[in-house]
């Protein structure tokens, strides 16, 4: 396969395991779909292509750990509702459910493949997809099959509300047996939305060793609107990663250091809904490994912007800029359980994005501006 060198990188962001390094006057060797060699551009190899990014930066492809993309409608009218002080409320997910049951599989597919080309021109390589909007056994089967058109990183999230009609013991029974037999040959991951107004602890646990038995990782949403238990469930059950992390007691911070647990927050959430921003800087002085993530959906959080999720990062939630990058990259590809993506080293896929600046600095000094130039995947622009 064709080698080919990146060069005149002014700031290449590795984002490796050793932490958030930059090299300055860089070039990048890609082999295929691998990158091959990093380095100073004085002192690249010879390769059978080459490609000048006239002095600007290159970054590893975003990897959005966290996003519900598979549903039809928008809750527009619900968000000027919380922009005028209605405050936001698990329930209104029952408005979407109502919405992508009613649409067809080629108009799902169509919205999903929208985001996603959306979030690619941001600079995302890698997204992780769940369902949520379907909670039947068929319209969460078909939304799963959906988002795999599109992605290896897919999750069942059944236990996601408990919808009208049945109660929260029937519903938790569905979810774990004909749902999950029905989801599972589409899924990687099993998800609980573990919070007030939807599953408690106890019903999270069920639900997640029932995944576990059918071949599915385990991820969980918890402590977004109060303290609760699901933070440290998470950590007592080992999980890669919990997602939201709003709300923690000390408890919590020490469970998720102790456990090595990821910390997936997601800051266009507290824009979208107006709640407090997480305490980044605890988390990450207490030892916590934390991901960025969007939580691309169309209730708590409308945004498929990575860039502006780091931006808010490191405004709201005291994050430098390079700590938000290595969130939103290497410690995201972590928190899917991947050591082939979120970093520009050796032997890691050649997922990247050229920005039109000459430092990752500017993702959170320029917010709003669109940056990026140019963003490749397997070692080719897309």
């Amino acid at each position: 396969m064709a080698t080919t060198l990146i060069t005149n990188i002014g700031e290449l962001f590795t984002s490796d395991p050793e932490g958030p390094l930059t090299i300055a006057g860089a070039a990048l060797v890609v082999d295929g779909t691998q990158v091959a060699w990093v380095g100073r551009a004085a002192e690249a190899p010879d390769a059978d292509e080459l490609v000048d990014v006239g002095g600007r930066a290159v970054i590893p492809g975003f990897v959005d750990s966290h996003s519900h993309l598979v549903f039809a409608g928008d809750r527009a009218e619900e968000f000027a509702a919380r922009m005028a002080g209605t405050p936001y409320a698990a329930g209104g997910i029952r408005t979407t459910v109502a919405a992508t049951r009613a649409a067809t599989d080629e108009q799902l597919t169509s919205h999903v493949a929208r985001l996603v080309a959306e979030m690619r021109c941001q600079g995302t390589t890698t997204v992780e997809i769940k369902s949520g909007y379907g909670l039947t056994v068929h319209d969460e089967a078909r939304s799963l099959a959906v988002a795999r058109q599109f992605t290896e990183e897919t999750t069942y999230l059944g236990a996601h509300v408990v919808p009208g009609g049945t109660t929260p013991e029937e519903y938790v029974a569905l979810v774990t047996g004909p749902m999950l037999d029905a989801a599972k040959e589409h899924a990687r991951w099993i998800d609980v939305f573990c919070e007030r107004g939807a599953f408690d602890a106890d019903q999270a646990r069920a639900i997640l060793a029932a995944g576990e038995a059918a071949g599915l990782r385990g991820r969980l949403h918890a402590n977004q609107l109060t303290y609760g238990d699901g933070v440290r469930l998470a950590a007592e059950l080992g999980l890669v990663a919990v997602d939201h992390c709003t709300y923690l007691s000390d408890a919590d911070v020490a469970a998720l250091r102790d456990s090595g647990t990821i910390a997936t927050l997601l800051p266009g959430v507290e824009f979208s809904t107006k709640q407090p921003y997480p305490d980044t800087r605890r988390l990450l002085d207490a030892g916590v490994d934390v991901a960025l993530a969007s939580d691309c959906n169309p209730g708590s959080c409308f945004t498929s912007s990575i860039p502006l999720c780091i931006a808010l990062a490191v405004r709201e939630m005291g994050m430098t800029p390079a700590e938000a990058v290595h969130a939103a990259t290497y410690v995201g590809a972590r928190a899917l359980d991947r050591d082939d993506v979120g970093a520009l080293v050796p032997g890691r896929r050649a997922d990247l994005v050229v920005l039109d600046a000459p430092s990752h600095l500017h993702l959170a000094y320029r917010p709003g501006v669109p940056l990026v130039a140019a963003t490749w995947v397997g070692g080719r622009p897309v």
